[in-house]
């Protein structure tokens, strides 16, 4: 063999090893990035994973907001709140000396000066007050045997009153006491024994005095401008189902539903919400319901922006994640000034120009898949960041809703699932919500409604 085809030999395996050396580099690479990415978990600081699903917890504080500097407690200018006294108080007890300390001397007979005065808050025996209702008859002149009649509500020889119906409401749907502890609340502290069979009766009965309430609370609530809405699993006698929220800064209307699919929004509202901007968790079933805008939840955005960051460590979400929490500063700008933002504004079309040119960044699929993905969504969706700056009424997170749904979960972990009562809780708690909302006296409106 010639040197000149010896060395055209070595030349093309040298190509050869080059192309095999280049191609096990790529595979290197691809397997550690692979390996860095497994061992980066989500959790609730880098996806919608609740605080109680995470594996390990080596920090307490996952807080998505910044470090300000200020010391715990309460900050220079905050009211403090205090128990104050009674200005006339129901009973008491005047303190006098009858003999002097010092000598013995009898002052009883004295003039005796008011110094000082202290208060002790009682809670005196509750017992139970039976009011009888007594029905008379006399002969009229005609002939005629007339009896009164008897009050529209009373109708057995013996039942619960408006207002044990409201506290039973009230302990059970809103302090999550269950059926057994509810039992031997009523019967240690109020002195009446009442059943377990008697509870959740009064709350069948509770919410079907409730129902038109309910139902002016979900009136309300497809005539507004802003419109949160989030759901969450819960077991029903074994079953998955789901409860849904609406609400805003005045409602909150619950609905129990086997199907977290978008069948449930369109039964609720079969001809969507055409003057409603709906804030979400950018979940399909809430993304899909016609509605004249949407929110996309920011603190949902910026836990799936740290995912990528930490996994794919792009440049492109952490300016995209600079450019929510410039978007935030600017909201609390517009919350001061007390006025929104018009589009023509130079702050907003720069942000909205800044918004853009992100979205116009090509980002390579394999070499970057996820931060493609969420690139994609956000090019689909992107009128749906900004609704905060134009309008006070819209929130640019979904916090008041997930607090609404929140209570479910509470719930079930005090008194376990629910047996059949899902439709019961979601009617009352939605009007025990509501009522908070407006700041209303909770238990005075549920006696009110109880008593019709």
């Amino acid at each position: 063999m010639g040197s000149a085809e010896q060395i055209t030999l070595l030349e093309a395996e040298n190509a050869s090893l080059r192309s095999e050396i280049k191609l096990l580099n790529e595979k290197v690479m691809l397997l550690l990035k692979l390996q860095e990415e497994q061992s980066i978990k989500k959790d609730s600081h880098n996806s919608h994973n609740p605080p109680s699903n995470d594996k390990s917890k080596p920090k307490r504080n996952k807080s998505l907001r910044k470090k300000t500097g200020r010391k715990p407690g309460g900050q220079l200018g905050h009211k403090g709140n205090t128990l104050k006294m009674k200005a006339i108080p129901d009973e008491i007890v005047d303190l006098k000396s009858n003999y002097c300390e010092c000598c013995g001397e009898d002052i009883s007979c004295l003039a005796h000066e008011l110094v000082s005065k202290r208060q002790e808050v009682i809670i005196p025996p509750i017992q139970p007050l039976f009011k009888e209702y007594r029905q008379y008859s006399c002969l009229c002149g005609c002939g005629h045997h007339q009896k009164a009649a008897y009050p529209e509500n009373i109708n057995a020889p013996i039942q619960f009153g408006s207002s044990v119906i409201a506290m039973v409401s009230y302990f059970n749907v809103f302090q999550y006491i269950p059926y057994k502890r509810l039992q031997l609340l009523f019967k240690d502290i109020f002195n009446l024994p009442i059943s377990e069979g008697s509870i959740e009766n009064l709350l069948k009965k509770a919410a079907a005095k409730s129902k038109p309430v309910y139902q002016t609370i979900f009136e309300n609530i497809k005539t507004s401008n802003y419109i949160g809405s989030d759901e969450t699993g819960a077991k029903v006698d074994g079953e998955k189902w789901w409860i849904w929220v609406w609400q805003n800064v005045k409602n909150t209307f619950l609905k129990a539903s086997n199907s977290r699919g978008f069948d449930t929004v369109e039964a609720l509202f079969p001809n969507g919400l055409p003057n409603a901007i709906i804030g979400s968790d950018r979940w399909a079933a809430q993304l899909k319901i016609a509605s004249k805008s949407k929110q996309l939840c920011f603190p949902h955005l910026q836990r799936d922006l740290i995912y990528l960051i930490e996994t794919e460590k792009t440049k492109w979400a952490k300016q995209f994640k600079e450019l929510l929490s410039k978007t935030l500063k600017l909201r609390h700008f517009v919350i001061e000034q007390n006025k929104p933002f018009q589009r023509e504004d130079e702050q907003a079309q720069e942000l909205e120009n800044e918004l853009n040119q992100l979205l116009a960044v090509t980002l390579v699929k394999n070499t970057v898949p996820k931060t493609h993905t969420f690139q994609k969504s956000m090019i689909k969706y992107r009128n749906y960041l900004f609704q905060c700056l134009y309008e006070l009424d819209v929130p640019p997170d979904n916090n008041a809703s997930e607090r609404a749904i929140r209570n479910v979960k509470v719930k079930q972990k005090i008194s376990g699932q629910f047996k059949s009562g899902q439709h019961t809780f979601c009617v009352l708690r939605s009007i025990i919500d509501t009522l908070r909302k407006r700041k209303l006296d909770v238990f005075f409106f549920l006696k009110q409604i109880m008593a019709t």
